[in-house]
């Protein structure tokens, strides 16, 4: 029986970087899963990966290659968001094409498959609770210039003002800056209780070290739904104080699902393997998602990937794999703080 190949397309450069390795594994170990269980249509599964580099150009030739060079019957991706559109144009509906992380909502295209949780679902717990539990009422909006923050920066304020708390600043920071003295003093003049930061992997790590070191992090506590246990490694245990975040998942949560994924990985990929984290973890998420929407429908037909837009037994854009290691599907938001390089779980929605 021929092998199916799935195109796993991640970006192995550019800030979003940070989380290709671990990406690639969650990627491994979902194959790996599936094949121990008979494969797709009884069909061995290959993982291909892909480079989605840094912009929508570089995502799109690497798509398309995917598509018509490496024969590939389906593509997960996870990269930024700015490159989605670029994508659908280059597969043009050929093969699903399964977006996994999390992003800023709104998807309509019926060649893509959407699956991750949004800015909005992650905010709409966690704002009130820092309102509640740690006195916040002021909040500066700090983030990437490109759509998933714009968006999310939208849904932040109307989150902050519903609440009864107010924004005091936002601001959007071009790729690769390096001073961010600008953007420090604003904050200090504003003085606000939350800085809420949508920042892309790398970006984030430096913007965070940058802030410990002109010495915000005794003023002010940070927040943000973009930072995993990759980044909090990256930014370090020396600038963590005050800092929060909300997610579907944390490496650390003891539940069956996470207990089985979490023994599977280790046992694959060693003690020395990338961290397991969020982003990584929608890759696997997004391999089994598209194992068992070709076993619903017993085809690979893009007539079903678009029929399971709307199909109210099937996915309908949120994550309903039969390997739910997040806890997406089952709508449960997390809000943790970091402790040294770890997430210290303190509540759950």
């Amino acid at each position: 029986m021929s092998e199916l190949k799935i195109g796993l397309l991640i970006p192995l450069s550019g800030p979003a970087g940070i989380w290709a390795p671990s990406s690639e594994a969650c990627a491994l170990l979902a194959a790996a899963e599936i094949n121990a269980a008979g494969g797709i249509l009884d069909r061995p599964v290959r993982i291909i990966v892909g480079n989605a580099g840094f912009g929508g150009s570089q995502a799109a030739e690497e798509a398309a290659s995917l598509v018509e060079l490496e024969g590939v019957s389906a593509v997960v991706g996870m990269h930024p968001s700015d490159a989605r559109a670029s994508v659908i144009s280059a597969i043009r509906g050929r093969v699903p094409y399964v977006y996994t992380p999390q992003y800023e909502g709104g998807e309509n295209d019926l060649d893509v498959l959407a699956i991750g949780e949004t800015a909005d679902e992650l905010m709409q717990p966690a704002i009130p609770w820092l309102i509640g539990n740690r006195n916040a009422r002021r909040f500066f909006l700090v983030g990437n210039d490109y759509i998933w923050p714009e968006v999310a920066h939208r849904a932040a304020r109307r989150i902050i003002r519903s609440s009864g708390a107010e924004v005091v600043g936002d601001v959007l920071l071009p790729f690769g800056l390096t001073d961010h003295s600008r953007t420090f003093d604003m904050i200090r003049k504003a003085k606000p209780d939350v800085v809420l930061m949508y920042l892309l992997g790398q970006e984030a790590v430096d913007f965070n070290r940058a802030f410990c070191e002109a010495g915000l992090d005794r003023h002010h506590i940070r927040y943000s739904t973009a930072t995993d246990e990759t980044v909090i490694y990256g930014i370090g245990p020396d600038n963590l104080d005050n800092f929060y975040v909300s997610s579907c998942y944390l490496a650390n949560l003891r539940y069956r699902e996470n207990d089985s994924f979490l023994e599977n990985y280790r046992t694959s990929f060693g003690t020395h393997a990338p961290m397991p984290n969020a982003f990584g973890e929608s890759c696997y998420e997004g391999v089994h998602y598209f194992a068992q929407m070709a076993a619903s429908y017993g085809s690979l037909a893009m007539t079903d990937v678009r029929r399971s837009r709307s199909d109210r037994m099937g996915f309908r854009g949120r994550r309903r794999t039969s390997r739910r290691v997040s806890d997406c599907g089952r709508k449960l938001i997390h809000i943790a703080r970091a402790d040294g390089v770890d997430l210290e779980h303190l509540a759950t929605f």
